[in-house]
């Protein structure tokens, strides 16, 4: 069966590992037809060049360049299924993310993260196997901000304090909190889904309830209420945020999925990375009803641009998953073992695979890709 995908290279690192895992994927003998548009800042950069080429005005350019083009969400609407490198997001300026304005423009209300052992790869810990689920659609990722100083901050610092009877410091910028009883419903529920579907024990809901008590408190709450339905299917338990951190660290194979709201997700998530080894061998999804994007955890690493020397290993581990949600499972169980073989055998591997990050035998991107495929080629073989 052929399936229609869409690829966003991304940008730093993303084309390259992009094309690592697009050789990957390939190989792993699923017919596709991909179709490759670009987003992010070297996009908004190319647009803005020729806009001034053709004499647009600078108000004009502005208002138009855009590092995620209408093409983009219109390829992946169409084609249900995509799969995309990192994207630059600037830090405290400039545009705000692509990955969020993606997740909320398709609605894409659940990522999920797992972070599993490999051997081969360096960590404290052995025998991981955890889930991450994250709400994507609100919190304080809704991007609901205002900037300090601005007219409409201090009406809103004025809103507060007539209304709380609490004031807010005049300096102060403001960022809105959302969590609605609709998405905490529907993120609860399919975390549970999730859970049965992949043969897991248990679901641990993870807030802040004991001071956020209307808004954590009201996703604890639903939490409890979806958790009824699985009685006798899958286990519940519910943790505060700051106490989960530290028995991940202090016994993380108690634990098995965990829902989350949208901040406390993203750092979770970190975290359950490093305790299997890092950024470069966690993959994402991002999940919605009928539409899916995948994409690797970490991100750009702009000053390795182009040197063909990056892990190529979150990227292909993000295929694995799509490989997976579009129903080609013996080929993402095929990518997976090639992967960790390779892994393991530590041979064809970059340098942060290596115990010795400076040892010179360390693999490039391509070339990591390479020992990959001819593990999937000897896998056929028999």
């Amino acid at each position: 069966m052929k399936h229609n995908i869409t690829l966003i290279p991304g940008d730093g690192i993303g084309p390259e590992i992009s094309k690592a895992a697009r050789r990957c994927i390939e190989a792993a003998g699923v017919d596709i037809e991909w179709e490759v548009v670009n987003a992010g800042s070297d996009v908004m950069k190319s647009e803005k060049t020729l806009r001034q080429a053709q004499g647009a005005s600078k108000g004009a350019e502005r208002s138009r360049s855009t590092p995620l083009p209408k093409k983009v969400l219109d390829s992946i609407k169409k084609n249900k299924v995509a799969i995309k490198g990192p994207i630059i997001t600037p830090v405290g300026k400039g545009f705000r993310s692509v990955n969020v304005q993606m997740r909320q423009d398709l609605d894409l209300y659940a990522c999920v993260r797992p972070c599993k052992s490999y051997p081969g790869v360096k960590s404290r810990y052995k025998k991981i196997d955890l889930v991450v689920i994250r709400e994507n659609t609100e919190d304080l990722y809704a991007g609901i901000e205002f900037e300090k100083g601005k007219k409409e901050t201090k009406k809103i610092l004025q809103e507060i304090e007539a209304l709380s009877k609490k004031a807010i410091k005049s300096d102060s910028a403001i960022s809105i909190k959302p969590i609605s009883v609709s998405a905490s419903e529907r993120i609860i529920d399919f975390a549970f889904k999730y859970a049965i579907k992949n043969n897991r024990k248990k679901v641990t809901l993870v807030h802040k309830a004991n001071i956020m008590k209307y808004t954590d408190g009201l996703f604890l709450e639903i939490g409890k209420k979806v958790a009824r339905k699985y009685e006798g299917k899958v286990d519940f338990e519910e943790r505060i945020v700051d106490n989960m951190a530290m028995q991940l660290v202090q016994k993380p194979q108690i634990y098995d999925c965990m829902v989350l709201p949208n901040l406390y997700g993203d750092i979770i998530s970190d975290l359950c990375a490093g305790l299997v080894g890092g950024l470069g061998v966690a993959p994402g999804a991002n999940i919605g009803d009928d539409i899916a994007l995948f994409e690797p955890t970490h991100g750009a690493a702009p000053r390795y641009k182009g040197q063909n020397k990056v892990n190529p290993t979150a990227m292909i581990l993000s295929g694995v998953l799509m490989l997976r949600h579009i129903n080609e499972a013996k080929a993402a169980d095929m990518l997976e073992n090639a992967a960790a073989s390779v892994i393991k055998e530590a041979k064809n591997v970059t340098y942060d695979l290596k115990e010795n990050r400076d040892d010179p035998a360390a693999a490039s991107t391509s070339q990591m890709a390479d020992a990959i495929i001819e593990k999937l080629k000897e896998a056929k073989r028999g």
